[in-house]
């Protein structure tokens, strides 16, 4: 059975969220964070538009939302592996 860790910066954010950022803080972390996720999302979808034929592409994207929806990045994982085997 795999042994859940942490990363040093989910540690870091942990100590600044109970430590320092207050509510008013804490919505500007949350803005902050939230764009950088975006922008490191299209960044990856476009990724996966040059790499992967439309349909694939298509279907990438939409498990990839789906994951993030459903909490499960095992699930985007296990897609990306798939369309790699059927290349």
């Amino acid at each position: 059975m795999q042994k859940k860790t942490r990363s040093i910066l989910e540690e870091l954010d942990t100590i600044y969220n109970d430590r320092y950022a207050g509510k008013s803080e804490r919505r500007y972390v949350v803005e902050s964070r939230a764009n950088n996720v975006i922008a490191s999302a299209v960044r990856l979808m476009e990724q996966i538009e040059e790499l992967y034929d439309a349909e694939s592409a298509e279907n990438l994207q939409r498990k990839l939302l789906n994951a993030i929806r459903l909490r499960d990045p095992d699930k985007f994982a296990r897609s990306v592996r798939r369309a790699d085997e059927s290349k």
